[in-house]
């Protein structure tokens, strides 16, 4: 066949180019459980006539009449077969985060009539099980992992006949480019999550585009790491991408087990957030403190060479022999932790320091990194793997075929294939951001050179203080986290007569520096009270604001005992900070900071 045209056809692609023996692979009982591309394929099929005899369907066609389906899970393989038997016989997939609250949950379901549910494994299944008096037309909720008293997903499993094939053949050719493929809930910083409606066109379009990028990097035949969550339109994006590229899917066990199954699947490129790359380079940071002697002052030697990489400039032959000796003397070790192959990682929803990006691309583990929405399919630009198309501190050239302008305010609009249909059963909505084709972003930006896209904030968090003046929160808070002291902060100061900030100290860290002052240390409760703990923050604050105008700079901030996250409401599950949420969960620390006259 030709360049796919529709989701499930990405299988039939690779089916006749370049069938793997490893096309999904994820560990069972401790070993790694390899599924062909053929093996895939008649899988697919038989989901896809099981859910025909079960009686789901197309319907009219319309966004409103096809039957929905939930993906409630971790990654796994389980998850991209139910994805693809759904999305051949033009049944709506809609998949949720596993770390979703019942609330949301609840909303998902309802608000999209889903009939049938799959779930990872029995504390999803409970979950939904006590919401269901709630969702009167979920009728089934089958179960990835075996769990007592649940129907398993490979119930559904039987051959199929030649009649059922014809059928679900059928379905396949009925299915059209231009229809509802997926409805993507927005986690949503603010607010109830919006269903994003994704065309098939609208996705493949993406990961055509996305394939472009990756292929430079010499991948066919090598394998991925998986373990951004697939519900997540990146991840998902990502693997359709792959599946077109030749490339074999590994999913990792867990969070916990990433660097172990990074040593043992040796993949060529994974995607990841930039929280992570910074836990990788924590971890990195807390070896080389341990070292001692000449390793000591050779691993420090090597860091001091990479913070001052660049690309697309001649930095001169010295540099270069120095750069070569760190590479064969520290950074082949880093390399080898992240299973010795790497050649790319590639970044998005988030900004990523760009002191990382220049240490682990000096390091020969080239950082690509990429931005876009949901509302995009969700990639707009990405850095590419050849030097020419990247610069530190932007998020590269534009995606084939897609268009983007600036608008006089500075909002990034973007035009092209990619663009959602629209908002589900919310065109009020949809009319907000979609005006003459163009995707209105909600994000600054500029293009610098003409070619190279830069994100300078959120045009929703920019703030205004007492005195009129703008602030952009993201620059300082990307800036102010590079401190080894400060794990989070979130900068306030609306209608407020100078900038502070929330800070989330890095509590392991504080805990190091005690130890080496020969105190102990009071906890992290405690420690936040500590005039030493708080001198250290302060210092930190104070070096990182002077890299920006007065107006900008934190003037006061208060330390909390917890750290923000996923469960605690405070994060989305692509870990971005939940504004409003923790505005009003810590207000009376916020009030702290700007006391009444």
């Amino acid at each position: 066949m030709n360049k796919p045209t529709r989701l499930f056809d990405f299988l039939t692609y690779q089916l006749e180019h370049f069938p793997a023996e490893d096309m999904l692979s994820a560990k069972e009982n401790g070993h790694w459980k390899k599924y062909s591309t053929r093996q895939v394929t008649e899988i697919v099929n038989q989901l896809s006539a099981a859910f025909l005899k079960m009686g789901l369907s197309s319907g009219d066609g319309t966004a409103v009449g096809k039957d929905k389906v939930a993906i409630i899970s971790q990654n796994c393989p389980e998850w991209m077969l139910v994805d693809m038997a759904l999305l051949q016989i033009g049944v709506v997939p809609v998949p949720v985060y596993p770390t979703i609250n019942d609330n949301e949950l609840q909303f998902v379901l309802q608000d999209a009539s889903v009939k049938m549910a799959f779930v990872g494994d029995e504390k999803l299944y409970r979950k939904l099980q006590q919401l269901l008096s709630a969702l009167p037309r979920l009728q089934q909720v089958y179960t990835f992992k075996q769990v007592q008293g649940a129907p398993h997903w490979q119930e559904l499993l039987a051959p199929v006949s030649d009649e059922q094939l014809q059928q679900v053949e059928s379905c396949r050719q009925a299915v059209q480019e231009n229809e509802l493929a997926t409805i993507l809930y927005t986690s949503g910083t603010t607010g109830t999550p919006k269903g994003v409606m994704l065309s098939h066109r609208n996705m493949v379009s993406n990961a055509l585009g996305s394939a472009d990028i990756i292929q430079e990097i010499g991948v066919k035949g090598k394998r991925a790491m998986s373990f951004l969550p697939l519900n997540h339109a990146f991840e998902r994006m990502a693997t359709y991408c792959y599946f077109y590229s030749g490339v074999s899917v590994y999913y990792a066990e867990s969070m916990e087990k990433i660097a172990e199954n990074l040593r043992e699947v040796k993949p060529t490129l994974f995607t990841t957030v930039p929280r992570l790359l910074e836990k990788v380079y924590e971890s990195i940071m807390a070896k080389g403190a341990e070292l001692t002697g000449v390793k000591r002052k050779l691993f420090y030697w090597a860091l001091a060479l990479a913070e001052k990489f660049e690309v697309n400039t001649d930095q001169g032959l010295s540099y270069r022999l120095q750069l070569a000796l760190a590479n064969k003397l520290i950074f082949s070790k880093w390399r080898e932790a992240l299973g010795g192959e790497v050649k790319a990682i590639i970044t998005g929803a988030a900004a990523c320091q760009v002191r990382l990006l220049r240490i682990f691309t000096a390091a020969q583990i080239v950082i690509q990194e990429g931005y876009g929405l949901t509302e995009a399919s969700p990639i707009i630009s990405g850095s590419r793997f050849s030097e020419k198309n990247r610069m530190f501190g932007t998020v590269g050239p534009l995606l084939q075929g897609v268009e983007v302008r600036i608008a006089p305010d500075g909002e990034i609009l973007a035009k092209g294939p990619n663009v959602m249909m629209g908002y589900y059963k919310r065109p009020d909505l949809t009319a907000e951001v979609l005006k003459d084709g163009w995707l209105h972003t909600g994000d600054i930006g500029t293009l610098v050179q003409g070619k190279f896209l830069k994100i300078t904030d959120r045009k929703k968090e920019l703030f205004k203080t007492s005195n009129g003046k703008y602030v952009a929160p993201q620059p300082i808070e990307n800036r102010m986290v590079e401190s080894p002291y400060i794990e989070q902060i979130m900068v306030v100061g609306e209608l407020q007569k100078f900038v502070g900030a929330l800070i989330v100290p890095a509590f392991q860290k504080l805990q190091e520096w005690y130890t080496k002052q020969g105190e102990t240390y009071p906890g992290d409760t405690e420690v936040i009270k500590d005039k030493k703990a708080q001198a250290l923050i302060a210092e930190a604050v104070h070096w990182y604001n002077q890299h920006f105008n007065p107006v900008e700079q934190v003037k006061r901030f208060e330390l909390l005992p917890l750290q923000w996250t996923i469960e605690g409401g405070e994060l989305t599950p692509t870990l971005k900070l939940k504004r409003k949420v923790i505005l009003q969960k810590y207000a009376s620390v916020v009030n702290a900071i700007y006391p009444a006259p």
